[in-house]
C-alpha cells in the first residue's frame, strides 16, 4: 500500500538536502550540469518508487547512489562525455562510501560547492546566481526574481557561467592554505550582498525581502558549520543575526520603513540576540575581522534601551577600526551619521558634505537622505526639501520612496 508520507519525505530531502546531494555529486562527476540533472532525475525515481517501498533508511544516500547509476548510464550514451566513462568507473566506485552504505552520514561537501560557485574567475553576478540555485536551492525563476531580471536573463547566466566551469576544469576542491585566505571573502561576500538585498531591497514594491535575508541567514549557518574555526566566518553570522533581530521593528503594517530611532525595541528579537552576542564572543576571539567590527556595532546597537543611550562613542571608535581595516565610501557615511549622533548634527553633516563628491555615493539615495535628515534637524528646510527631492530622485524603493516623501511633505507642511 502506498505510503502518504514518502512524497513529503521526497519534499523534505529536496529542501533540506538538495545542496548536499548536488554537492556530493558534483565532487565526484566534475560536471555541475551532469550533476543537476542526475540529481533530479534520482528525486523523481523516488517520488515514485517510496511511497510503494518505503522511505529507505538513509534517504540522501539513496539518492547519491540512484543519481550516480543514471550518470553512469548517461556517459555511455553521450558521445560527449564517453571519454570521461573510465575516470568515472573508478570515480563512482568511491562515490559513496561504504560506511555511508551501512548507515552512516555521507560527507558534506558543500564547502567544495561553496568555492566552486564563487571561483574568481565567474562575474560577481554569476557567483551570486550559483550560490542562491545550487546552494540555497532556489530555482531559476526564483533566482531572476531575487536579481529582478527577465527569467531567460538569468537561466543564461546560469548556463553560461556552468560551461565555464566546465570548459576551465574549474576544480570542486575547497583551496587551502593562502589561497583559501584569498578566496574566502569572496564567498562571504556574496552571502552578505544576498543578505543586504534581503534586508533592504534595491528595487520592488517591498523593503524587506525576507526570503533572502533567511537564505543568507541559512548559507552563513552552513558554512559555519563547514568552517567553524574561521573568525569572519563567525563574524558573518553574528552580523547577520545581531541585524535581523531588529526585523520585527523595521516596517509599519503598511510595509512603510520604520526608522531606527522610532523602532519599538520591545519588537526585537532577543533570542537571535543572544545567539548573535554569542557568536561575536568567538569572532573576537582574535583579530577582528571587517564582518566581526560590524557584528560589534550590531551587538551595541542591539543592546541600548533607546536611541540616545546608544553608545555612540563606541561605535564611531568601531567605525574608525573598520574605517582602517576595509575602508569604503559607504562604511565613512555611516561613520558619519554616528559622529553626528555622538556630536550633533554639524559635526556630521560637514562629514557628509565631503563625501557628497565620492564617484561611489553620486547615486547612492542614502547619502542625500541622511543630509536631509541632519539639514532638517538645524532648520535649515530649504536644503533638506532640497536633499529629500534628490533622495527620491536616485531611489529605486518604493517603500522608501514613500518614506522619504512622506518625509517631505512633514517638512514643507510643518
Amino acid at each position: 500500500m502506498p505510503d502518504p508520507t514518502a512524497a513529503g519525505s521526497v519534499e523534505a530531502v529536496f529542501r533540506e538536502d538538495w545542496s548536499r546531494l548536488l554537492a556530493v555529486l558534483a565532487a565526484r562527476l566534475g560536471d555541475l550540469d551532469l550533476a543537476e540533472e542526475v540529481a533530479s532525475e534520482a528525486i523523481e525515481i523516488a517520488l515514485r518508487r517510496w511511497p510503494v517501498d518505503g522511505v529507505p533508511d538513509q534517504p540522501l544516500g539513496w539518492l547519491v547512489t540512484t543519481a550516480r547509476r543514471k550518470a553512469v548510464d548517461r556517459i555511455r550514451r553521450d558521445r560527449t562525455y564517453a571519454l570521461r566513462l573510465a575516470e568515472l568507473q573508478v570515480e563512482t566506485d568511491r562515490a559513496v562510501p561504504p560506511e555511508a552504505a551501512a548507515g552512516h552520514a555521507l560527507p558534506d561537501e558543500r564547502l567544495q560547492l561553496f568555492f566552486t560557485c564563487c571561483h574568481p574567475a565567474l562575474p560577481f553576478e554569476a557567483q551570486t546566481a550559483l550560490t542562491l540555485r545550487f546552494l540555497a536551492g532556489l530555482s531559476t525563476p526564483e533566482v531572476a526574481q531575487a536579481f529582478l531580471v527577465p527569467l531567460p536573463t538569468m537561466a543564461q547566466r546560469i548556463v553560461r557561467a556552468k560551461r565555464k566551469i566546465r570548459d576551465a576544469r574549474i576544480p570542486f576542491r575547497v583551496p587551502t592554505g593562502a589561497e583559501l585566505a584569498d578566496r574566502l571573502p569572496a564567498v562571504l561576500r556574496v552571502i552578505y550582498l544576498i543578505y543586504t538585498e534581503g534586508y533592504a531591497a534595491s528595487a520592488g514594491d517591498q523593503l524587506l525581502r525576507i526570503h533572502l535575508s533567511d537564505e543568507a541567514i541559512r548559507l552563513a549557518r552552513i558554512l559555519h558549520r563547514l568552517m567553524p574555526g574561521q573568525r569572519e566566518v563567525t563574524g558573518l553570522l553574528a552580523l547577520l543575526i545581531l541585524t535581523d533581530a531588529r526585523r520585527p521593528a523595521r516596517v509599519d503594517p503598511a510595509g512603510m520603513p520604520i526608522s531606527l530611532e522610532d523602532q519599538d525595541r520591545s519588537l526585537w528579537d532577543r533570542h537571535l540576540i543572544a545567539e548573535g552576542r554569542h557568536l561575536l564572543a568567538q569572532a573576537l576571539d582574535g583579530p577582528a575581522g571587517p564582518y566581526a567590527i560590524q557584528a560589534a556595532i550590531a551587538a551595541l546597537h542591539a543592546e541600548a534601551p533607546d536611541i540616545d543611550r546608544t553608545d555612540w562613542a563606541q561605535i564611531v571608535a568601531l567605525y574608525d577600526l573598520l574605517l582602517a581595516r576595509a575602508g569604503s565610501p559607504v562604511v565613512a557615511l555611516n561613520r558619519a551619521i554616528a559622529v553626528a549622533m555622538r556630536d550633533g548634527p554639524e559635526a556630521g553633516l560637514a562629514l557628509l558634505e565631503g563625501l557628497a563628491a565620492h564617484e561611489q555615493l553620486r547615486a547612492y539615495h542614502p547619502l542625500p537622505a541622511a543630509r536631509a535628515e541632519l539639514l532638517r534637524k538645524l532648520g535649515r528646510v530649504d536644503e533638506a526639501a532640497r536633499a529629500y527631492q534628490l533622495a527620491l530622485d536616485l531611489v529605486g524603493n518604493e517603500a522608501e520612496r514613500a518614506y522619504l516623501a512622506r518625509r517631505l511633505r512633514d517638512l514643507t507642511e510643518g
